[in-house]
């Protein structure tokens, strides 16, 4: 009985262990943006613009100090500052109270641009996310490219050593020649060559995948196809990418606004109570109130007003120029991924063909071989054709996810 417990639990073992090797592209990518330092960054970015938007609210309010100023000014044997100034001794020490005084237009402009302060970090994470995406799904493609060749390099290895006995039979009752035999050999020992080579690669290409993901792990593992499709394109004013633009204007109607504020008159009222005394006459009853009313109106600054709105003119009119180019290298980008794509597919069913023509060969020769009605090149030439086929039909389908992931790096919406 704990015998058979035992078994099971083993077995169970080896079934949990070996279904955590195969790792699909959705865990690296959450790996890669749980891990992101940069991410990260820009969520402690929206966390102080959120604290700006309460620090802007606190200061407008009432603003409470206590405040001291004390001097002493000694005359000695009548050397010394003239006490008709100085006093000679001053004290003072309050509970100050201020507030500025705004419009209420004002308040919601300065509002406003904290807030588009932080859809001015937000896009710009987004983007980022969608640009470590793109490297993380990048670099998987090409580990999974990497493992069909090592399969099919090593499924053709394993039907070649098969082969190699039967040539090796042949040859011993003269049906081939040695060199024949030691040609077909060297081929085999090419494609061992090929095997270690290639998941030497793998092994590169997935510590790789790790390193970009944040993860220490050496552990070998198999990836799931990506099985990457095409996602719907959004309008170029809907799409992140594009929202900087939007953005970008935004600030720019508000940098108006707030230069038009900053010429209205300010009010500021202030007052304290506390203790000023010179200790000359009664100080016990030097105690009271102060308050006051602090005004300021622009009158003239040598029309700065004016050239600060130009400046802003001059950056609108920047902003619609990089606007207008990047709708065009937009549809520019788009169109030609499209098209490569098209290309591609119609590659593959060129590529599909020729391997089931080499298949083909490759099935007739090997059953030519065991009457010797079969030349060693020629099967060899066979065989070298299905590889070459084999090898295209990896790259197109590595091409192919390769151009999905760049056309879906341009799909995120705003």
């Amino acid at each position: 009985m704990r015998k058979s417990v035992f078994s099971a639990l083993f077995l169970f073992i080896i079934i949990l262990t070996g279904s955590a090797q195969n790792k699909n592209l959705g865990y690296f990518l959450d790996l890669a943006l749980h891990n992101s330092p940069l991410l990260k960054e820009y969520q402690n970015r929206l966390k102080t613009s959120d604290i700006d938007s309460l620090r802007l609210r606190a200061g407008l309010g009432v603003q409470v100090n206590a405040v001291t100023n004390d001097s002493y000014t000694p005359v000695i044997n009548g050397f010394g500052q003239d006490e008709a100034i100085t006093n000679g001794t001053n004290i003072y020490a309050a509970v100050a109270v201020s507030k500025g005084i705004i419009s209420k237009g004002n308040l919601q402009n300065q509002l406003q641009a904290i807030a588009l302060q932080k859809s001015s970090i937000l896009n710009p994470a987004k983007i980022t996310e969608q640009d470590l995406k793109k490297s993380v799904t990048d670099q998987y493609i090409n580990v999974f490219g990497l493992s069909r060749q090592v399969n099919f390099n090593g499924d053709l290895l394993a039907l070649m050593q098969k082969e190699e006995i039967l040539f090796k039979k042949l040859t011993a009752t003269g049906v081939y020649k040695q060199t024949d035999y030691l040609t077909f050999v060297v081929l085999m020992q090419q494609q061992e060559l090929q095997l270690i080579q290639t998941r030497n690669q793998l092994k590169n290409a997935a510590r790789t995948l790790n390193y970009m993901c944040g993860v220490v792990d050496t552990t070998t593992f198999q990836v799931e196809d990506p099985a990457l499709v095409a996602e719907k394109l959004p309008e170029l004013q809907k799409s992140i990418f594009y929202q900087q633009f939007v953005t970008d204007s935004l600030n720019l109607a508000i940098a108006h606004k707030q230069i038009d504020f900053s010429y209205q008159p300010k009010l500021n009222l202030f007052g304290d109570f506390g203790y000023n005394s010179s200790l000359a006459y009664q100080p016990w009853k030097n105690f009271g109130p102060n308050i006051g009313l602090n005004l300021s109106i622009p009158v003239y600054d040598g029309r700065q007003k004016k050239m600060q709105h130009d400046q802003v003119a001059l950056s609108e009119q920047t902003r619609k120029t990089n606007s207008e180019f990047f709708g065009k290298q937009y549809k520019q980008q788009i169109d030609q991924l499209i098209i490569q794509l098209a290309d591609n597919q119609k590659y593959k069913s060129k590529i599909e063909k020729q391997i089931t023509y080499s298949g083909v060969l490759v099935d007739a020769n090997r059953k030519l071989i065991e009457t010797g009605d079969v030349s060693v090149t020629g099967y060899l030439i066979a065989i070298s054709g299905f590889l070459t086929s084999q090898n295209l039909l990896i790259q197109n389908q590595i091409e192919y996810y390769q151009l999905i992931n760049q056309l879906n790096y341009w799909c995120r919406e705003k």
